[in-house]
């Protein structure tokens, strides 16, 4: 049996709640990203996008909304949200099942050209500094001149002080965001845990989480902005810049 429409509606609707609890000001975020990769692909007859960490295909749906003249090749390795991505939201990409920053996985994209531009959410702050370089290097190559990397994620400013206190008003706003949803990330993948169209998606996530050491998500890699920023000149990147920020909530955008 495969996922209904309906049962995919239902989970992604459901995880649309639970990540406005983390993600502050989720669909201004989205909005702003959406804002970056239509000016900077302006002139482009088709557009080439990739979204790393795609998940459910929330932000690739946005964008296909947004330039639904462009091409969005979204990538993710967790195989429950990419069912539910590619059935909630079939048309608004191509989804590909890899392993970012490992192997192959650029080749595993098959593009037939440059990309305009990569855009990614709450998802590279969870790499290791080591992965995240090799990352941001192997982007820069696949990126054309004058394209961009749009990453909308939690990124602390570098000093204690500021630091702090970003994270407090952050915390703030987050906390009024929880009151208005229920559910959190634990909660959720809890209760779909007992969803029978995606039982086989739930046991490869089991298999794939196991053979991780059960690092499907690791932590946070503790980077600040200004590391990001580092990180990124360093892979090849003309400019890194913040163009949106709230707390720790941040929209960083890399020139290539």
């Amino acid at each position: 049996m495969g996922l209904s429409m309906g049962t995919a509606e239902l989970w992604v609707d459901r995880w649309e709640r639970q990540q406005r609890r983390y993600a502050i000001d989720r669909e201004e975020r989205f909005t702003v990203i959406a804002d970056v990769v239509e000016h900077v692909t302006e002139g482009q007859d088709r557009p080439l996008i990739v979204d790393l960490g795609c998940g459910p295909g929330s932000l690739a749906a946005c964008l296909a909304d947004r330039l639904p003249h462009a091409e969005v090749v979204a990538v993710d390795m967790d195989p429950v949200l990419l069912e539910l991505a590619r059935t909630h939201h079939a048309s608004a990409a191509r989804y590909v099942d890899t392993v970012i920053g490992e192997d192959g996985w650029t080749e595993a994209l098959a593009l037939d050209r440059p990309l305009d531009a990569a855009v990614s959410t709450t998802a590279l702050h969870y790499f290791p500094q080591d992965t995240l370089r090799q990352t941001y290097t192997q982007l820069a190559a696949l990126l054309r001149p004058g394209g961009a990397l749009i990453n909308g994620d939690h990124l602390p400013p570098d000093c204690t002080a500021p630091a702090a206190l970003a994270a407090h008003v952050g915390n703030r706003r987050a906390e009024r965001q929880q009151a208005c949803s229920g559910e959190d990330w634990e909660s959720w993948w809890t209760a779909v845990a007992d969803e029978s169209e995606l039982a086989a998606s739930l046991a490869e996530r089991r298999r794939r989480h196991s053979a991780l050491n059960g690092s499907l998500n690791g932590g946070d890699n503790g980077l600040t902005l200004s590391d990001h920023a580092e990180l990124l000149c360093q892979a090849g990147f003309a400019h890194a810049f913040p163009v949106w920020q709230f707390g720790h909530s941040c929209v960083l955008v890399a020139i290539r």
